[in-house]
């Protein structure tokens, strides 16, 4: 799963962060309400992790705005109010699940894995592009029966371009995705990345036929057409 956590304790969006990634999952992090909205509403997410005790904009009214704008993605709020007309607030604005901290990490996972069910099209059990393929469960790559073998983030960031053909993403937005807003890179690193992954998938790096540049902005993954600035 792609899961957004919005959570303003950081320690905390860590913890869950690693323990995610170590299930294999691709996190991205907001530190606030304001954040949350604008990468749930730029990004598709298989599920939002949310707090409600945000700054400036409250989890309950980011919640309700995602909803209002028809975005159907799976929320499951984790936070400490545990009060039972916060549980039912939380569910009427449209949150899927609603868990109280403290809690064990095994029943979040199958908190998020109920939710993202829900609400999210199925995971594809295998990412196919012309003789390109990506196996999201055993983390395989191939091309043309080839394996190649690919970093974490590496492969992290093809998944990501790969289940969104033709969709131009800036290095922010990339960054925010693919990292989470925690990172301590800079948008260079999505250059470096990018140009590790051409070595690797294109059969000419210098002519890519996969990953192209959008000149002045960021990547697309778009196979077989070159484009401008590519």
């Amino acid at each position: 799963m792609h899961v957004l956590i919005v959570e303003d304790e950081k320690k905390m969006a860590e913890l869950l962060k690693k323990g995610l990634e170590e299930e294999n999952h691709s996190v991205s992090l907001a530190f606030d309400g304001r954040d949350a909205l604008e990468m749930a509403q730029a990004l598709e997410y298989d599920a939002i992790v949310l707090d409600l005790m945000l700054p400036g904009i409250d989890g309950f009214e980011v919640a309700r705005r995602l909803r209002k704008s028809g975005n159907a993605t799976p929320i499951l709020v984790l936070t400490a109010r545990d009060t039972v007309p916060d549980v039912v607030k939380g569910l009427d604005i449209g949150a899927d699940d609603y868990m109280t901290k403290p809690f064990s990490f095994e029943e979040f996972l199958a908190r998020l894995r109920s939710v993202s069910r829900r609400g999210s099209a199925p995971r594809p059990n295998l990412l196919q592009v012309a003789d390109l393929s990506l196996n999201p469960a055993s983390h395989v790559v191939t091309r043309a029966g080839e394996e190649i073998t690919l970093s974490r983030t590496e492969f992290r960031l093809l998944e990501f371009l790969m289940l969104r053909p033709g969709v131009v993403f800036s290095r922010e937005q990339l960054l925010n995705s693919v990292w989470g807003q925690d990172r301590a890179i800079t948008d260079r690193a999505v250059d470096v990345y990018v140009l590790r992954l051409r070595q690797k998938i294109e059969l000419d790096p210098a002519e890519p036929t996969m990953i192209h540049s959008v000149r002045g902005f960021g990547y697309t993954f778009e196979p077989r057409r070159a484009l401008a600035g590519a």
